[in-house]
């Protein structure tokens, strides 16, 4: 196996979902798919992909806004600011005096070296599996962490024992640490899952990052390297490959313990994160709105990195999306008088960590933490890597609960933040709102430019709205048989394809006005770049996009909700506009009513009554769209109801992981929905039915 990034998230780890859809996914695609086929399309058929080349362009144009400075004076205040930003946005925490609490399981004796197995403290009661490899001898060594990217196994593939035994036997002490979330700290002990989509993206809810958590851990890592007395603290390097690479840049970009870096086959642009294929571990949270990969390199001048790519990659990682971040920062090592330190490879391989890699870093590597040789590759000793069990810090299933989950961290901390939120005794309104509007990234509303109207089809006007930030929304409208029954806009992640024909029904029947949309990412406003038959993926490659971009889907959805209830009011005088929307949709209309938008009542089915994560059903019920930074920082779905100032109908609400709600669990959120409302002093009534 070459270990290929994009053939392991999408096909190895995830069950080769991307091939075929399981009978579970078939069931949840039923349920969005093709129950109302009668509904007219409404946009040109065969048309480009409007939705990636938005985002495209945008990501493209912040490319080209990001300069870095030319001098030294400012390049200081840039550094800092840029490194300040990156804690804040990841939410990166740091605490280098928590005790390290090093467990050692095993060890196994080779020819020159010893590898431990052990396990370590990364934050309170959270710990990291790992292995050290030992060179013999007094030392001080040198030393080098390791990082794997999206391989099977985490630190146990073949591909990073080899580097850890290549370094000991090189006279290097090695940390080879699993990444969160992966190797032995995945959901079930023993079984290699993907770390990202929506468990990984479940973070940011409390205000965190996967690429966050793992700066955190490998800062650690280097806590205990700097802690061991036969490790010479003043020399330490950092390298992996894919995921492993990019946790490499930001390590070294972070904490300035790191001499000298080696990323392989990971560095691009950030530009080319968008609508391309990549992790959620490799995004940092609006991140294009004050940087480009260019900053990020620039932070490990004047200490040493060297980057090695491929020819041909994942269009994320190209050689030539590589060259020219490095290109870019090459004169800010010059300006330091540092343009020796930074240096890039091209190989005509395949995405990995092959031996040429690790030649490469043997003499980078010498030169730069032992002072010896000029960089040159250097040859590597022969060795034989071990079975995977060998190497092991618990045997299968008897893993040390803490070695915590991402999912039971995010759970614990879900219900510390919402404990704390729960317990205020008053809210201010207004700044709660304006509070929300940051964290859905709504830095203003959308105005409608144009209106494109076609032939109507079935008694459906056929609507397009032109907004002012170059969207395209889709609209089926249908006239209420009489003004004073208003309308209701119809929403649903799955397009309007996924739409109930007896919600349809009902709402004819009443005479109501109806205006279905296809919000951006859904219907015929959704893009090819998605992988649709892929549960766990749904919204995955637009989610990461639009937080690049410093924007969220769920923030998008509501810029259009309230563009067309606009709409209806200025075009047909609407007396009344509702929301009613499935899903992640259902939670848009809400935050729409919940930021001043005009709304005068909201429906939500089949809606999550909090963000708490919890293990009852599915991570993937929801589509990665649901996720917003911060959002139990700033309290829950009560909270937004309460703001809204209106009636709100949730039907069949469902736990974040879709679970059912027990009769004792509603009672208790009619209970919280009731008081959130009583202490931000707003009118209106949530009824779960």
């Amino acid at each position: 196996m070459n270990g290929f990034k994009i053939f392991y998230i999408f096909f190895l780890v995830i069950n080769i979902r991307f091939l075929a859809v399981s009978a579970p996914q078939a069931e949840y695609f039923n349920e969005y798919t093709f129950i109302t086929d009668s509904l007219p399309s409404v946009l040109t058929r065969n048309h480009a992909d409007l939705l990636e080349s938005r985002l495209r362009s945008q990501a493209i144009l912040k490319f080209g806004t990001h300069q870095l400075p030319d001098n030294a004076k400012e390049w200081e205040t840039y550094r800092l600011g840029l490194r300040k930003n990156i804690i804040q946005k990841t939410g990166l925490i740091i605490n280098h005096d928590l005790p390290l609490d090093i467990k050692e399981t095993g060890s196994v004796q080779m020819k020159g070296y010893r590898i431990k197995n052990i396990s370590f403290q990364t934050r309170p009661g959270v710990y990291a599996t790992a292995n050290l490899y030992v060179p013999e001898g007094k030392g001080p060594f040198p030393a080098v962490i390791v990082m794997h990217g999206h391989w099977p196994g985490g630190r146990l593939y073949q591909s990073f024992q080899a580097i850890g035994q290549s370094l000991a036997l090189n006279g290097y002490v090695c940390l080879n640490i699993d990444a969160w979330g992966a190797g032995e700290r995945t959901p079930i002990h023993g079984k290699d899952e993907y770390h990202g989509a929506n468990l990984g993206a479940s973070l940011l809810n409390i205000g965190e990052s996967l690429a966050g958590v793992q700066i955190s851990d490998n800062m650690r890592g280097v806590d205990l390297l700097s802690s061991l007395p036969y490790v010479d603290p003043k020399n330490i390097g950092a390298t992996g490959a894919s995921g492993g690479g990019n946790q490499t840049m930001w390590l070294a970009a972070i904490d300035e313990r790191i001499k000298a870096a080696l990323p392989v086959v990971s560095v691009g642009t950030f530009e080319s994160c968008v609508m391309r294929s990549n992790c959620i571990c490799e995004l940092l949270p609006d991140g294009l709105t004050f940087t480009e990969e260019a900053g990020v390199l620039g932070l490990v001048a004047p200490r040493a990195i060297k980057m090695s790519n491929i020819i041909v990659d994942n269009p994320t990682f190209l050689s030539s999306e590589m060259l020219r971040s490095f290109n870019n920062t090459k004169p800010v090592f010059k300006m330091l008088g540092a343009e020796n330190n930074i240096s890039n490879l091209v190989l005509d391989k395949t995405h990995g960590y092959w031996p040429e890699n690790r030649e490469v870093m043997l003499g980078w590597f010498d030169l730069h933490l032992k002072g010896i040789g000029t960089g040159a590759p250097k040859k590597e000793i022969p060795f034989e890597t071990l079975p995977n069990q060998q190497l092991m810090v618990y045997p299968i299933g008897k893993r040390d609960p803490a070695v915590i989950t991402t999912a039971a961290y995010c759970e614990k901390r879900g219900k510390e933040l919402r404990s704390a939120f729960l317990s205020a005794g008053s809210v201010d309104a207004s700044e709660k709102q304006m509070e929300l509007r940051n964290i859905l990234r709504i830095n203003e509303r959308s105005g409608l430019r144009k209106v494109h109207q076609y032939t109507s089809d079935g008694g459906w006007d056929r609507l397009a709205l032109e907004s002012s930030d170059d969207k395209l929304i889709p609209v089926l409208h249908m006239a209420p048989a009489n003004k004073s029954l208003g309308y209701v806009i119809i929403s649903n992640p799955g397009g309007k394809k996924a739409i109930s024909a007896e919600l349809i029904a009902e709402l004819k029947k009443k005479g109501q006005g109806i205006v279905i949309a296809d919000l951006s990412g859904t219907g015929e406003a959704s893009s090819t770049k998605e992988n649709t038959g892929n549960r766990s993926m749904m919204l995955h490659t637009q989610s990461r996009s639009e937080l690049w971009l410093g924007k969220t889907i769920l923030g998008e959805w509501v810029k259009e909700l309230g563009v067309l209830s606009e709409f209806l009011r200025a075009k047909y005088h609407a007396q009344k506009v509702s929301m009613d929307g499935s899903k992640e949709s259902g939670l848009a209309g809400l935050f729409l009513a919940a930021t001043g938008g005009n709304v005068d009542e909201i429906i939500l089915r089949d809606a999550p009554l909090s963000y708490q994560f919890d293990s009852q059903g599915s991570v993937d019920f929801f589509s990665m769209g649901i996720h917003l930074p911060g959002f139990l920082n700033w309290g829950d779905v009560s909270l937004a109801a309460a703001l809204s100032g209106k009636n709100v109908r949730m039907i069949n609400p469902l736990t974040m992981s879709g679970g059912k709600i027990s009769e004792e669990e509603l009672r208790s959120y009619q209970q919280e929905f009731k008081k959130l409302r009583m202490i931000s002093n707003q009118r209106g009534e949530t009824i779960f039915n």
